[in-house]
């Protein structure tokens, strides 16, 4: 799918909240959480089948005995996220998150030593899990939130990662070049779970992927995101921001375990896609 054919469209219109699988997530309630907190446990086992890359991202991991036993170490892996029950887009694991951390976990032998970003984290599933994996990620969320980003925290310490050592959070606002974007450094690729939901931002988020990627000539943006209208389409900002984007192919995941992508998105329609520079 070029720039020139890619559309946020469909429309299920469910928006609910509901989790959607109980093979890949329970939420439990235990005894370190906080008022109106639960704990989501989210569990990805090892495929048989593992993919060693992400989409075209194909050039040999550096093969080091410490590497290669972390690897072969990751046959499950366990993560917690805490969600409060209040309104905030932010607080909530939505059903796209899980789509794209089953993509990563499956391509997990290619994260070691990846510099990633996760854009409007929430709490910040896929990019946790991502550095579980040996990659070096930094979470962002809205500079303004400054609840949405002690949150995301919360989420690193529930996974024993130590913000500031283990993983990064910052603020990072779509739209504006602050300081924060210019301190980012190399990245190899850029992701988000569900941050196409509103139009107005729409052109916010290209603008801030072509910044990005104009600095990261290599990276790749993947992202998934949910129908919600047939009205929305991102079609004519990517050809003004000279991008072109195309869809991955998102049935297969977590097949290998003994997943099926329905059991993950419920009733959902959920794409994973991927957006470059224009050559």
């Amino acid at each position: 799918m070029t720039s020139g054919h890619f559309q946020l469209n469909g429309g299920d219109g469910n928006d609910s909240n509901s989790s959607s699988s109980t093979a890949t997530t329970n939420t439990l309630t235990t005894g370190v959480t906080r008022e109106n907190e639960k704990i989501r446990n989210f569990v990805f086992t090892k495929s048989n089948n593992s993919i060693e890359a992400i989409s075209s991202l194909k050039e040999p991991v550096a093969s080091t005995s410490a590497n290669a036993a972390r690897q072969e170490s990751l046959e499950k892996l366990e993560i917690q996220i805490p969600e409060l029950l209040q309104s905030g887009y932010s607080f909530y694991t939505w059903p796209c998150a899980p789509v794209l951390a089953w993509f990563l976990w499956e391509r997990r032998g290619a994260l070691v030593g990846k510099r990633i970003l996760e854009l409007g984290a929430g709490t910040a599933l896929p990019g946790i899990l991502a550095a579980k994996c040996g990659a070096q990620v930094i979470l962002s969320d809205n500079c303004i939130l400054p609840k949405s980003l002690a949150h995301i925290q919360r989420s690193c310490e529930h996974n024993n990662l130590v913000p500031g050592r283990d993983i990064r959070v910052i603020g990072l606002s779509w739209g504006l070049l602050l300081n924060s974007v210019f301190s980012l450094g190399p990245l190899d690729i850029i992701i988000a779970a569900d941050c196409f939901y509103d139009p107005s931002i729409f052109e916010d988020i290209i603008v801030t992927i072509s910044f990005l990627l104009d600095r990261n000539p290599s990276a790749k943006f993947i992202f998934t995101y949910q129908e919600r209208s047939a009205d929305w389409c991102i079609e004519a900002l990517l050809k003004k921001w000279k991008l072109r984007a195309i869809l991955i192919n998102s049935e297969d995941i977590g097949k290998a375990s003994g997943i099926e992508i329905s059991d993950i998105i419920g009733n959902h329609t959920i794409h994973l896609l991927e957006i470059t520079k224009e050559s």
